[in-house]
């Protein structure tokens, strides 16, 4: 689109709006094809390229490693939920104690980036489910969000992946999962407002039902702090 001697691209129009997509990650067919080691060169690289562009010393005794450093972060932590060998395996047990009631896991630290602009996502999320026969190990709870929030990501995505991986680990679909973030591409930089955050949610199964919903929410609210 032409406005005036102006090229308006799709880019453009989309402006600083929250673009929402698939609710599976957009991955390439080919995204496994190079190895860990080779994308880590071939990011070095390019971080190199856009350091010099900015015009940056690359000799500097401070700089000099950092295309090396990034390329590293971005594989092997930032972005290494994107690699599926890198899924947690959660196993299940049988619920033994017969316990019928809700399970929360709450305040879960959460990282992610935002895969609009690669800035931070800082924030916690809360996760329940109530057994259908199986229990899941706690720690695997914050490591399935931890596996999902590894990757560029959007916070509605985040949430239905948290929420799908645990009914399919579980077998039931009464499980749910709010999270509540910060996003640095909306605090640090356009609207650069600091003290607002993002919640989102996903309810499955018993989870719709409001006296549930209210539960769930309500155990969020409880005091942990120790």
């Amino acid at each position: 689109m032409k406005i005036g001697k102006t090229t308006i691209t799709e880019e453009d129009q989309y402006g600083e709006d929250h673009i929402g997509g698939s609710a599976q990650t957009p991955l390439r067919e080919d995204a496994f094809l190079l190895s860990n080691q080779e994308k880590i060169d071939i990011i070095e690289e390019k971080v190199g390229e856009i350091l010099q562009t900015l015009g940056m010393d690359l000799t500097d005794d401070s700089l000099k490693g950092t295309p090396k450093r990034v390329a590293k972060m971005f594989v092997q932590e930032t972005f290494s939920g994107l690699h599926p060998d890198n899924k947690p395996k959660a196993s299940t047990f049988d619920n033994k104690y017969k316990y019928g009631e809700i399970l929360v896991e709450k305040n879960i630290t959460l990282y992610s980036t935002c895969e609009h602009h690669l800035l931070p996502i800082v924030g916690k999320a809360h996760v329940a489910y109530i057994s259908n026969g199986t229990v899941v190990g706690l720690s695997k709870m914050n490591r399935i969000v931890q596996y999902y929030a590894q990757r560029p990501q959007v916070q509605e995505r985040l949430t239905l992946q948290v929420v799908e991986e645990l009914q399919k680990v579980l077998n039931t679909k009464d499980v749910a999962c709010v999270i509540d973030a910060k996003h640095l591409c909306v605090n640090a930089r356009g609207i650069s407002d600091i003290s607002s955050s993002t919640v989102t949610a996903e309810f499955g199964g018993q989870f719709k039902d409001l006296e549930k919903k209210r539960e769930f929410l309500d155990y969020i609210k409880l005091d942990t702090e120790f």
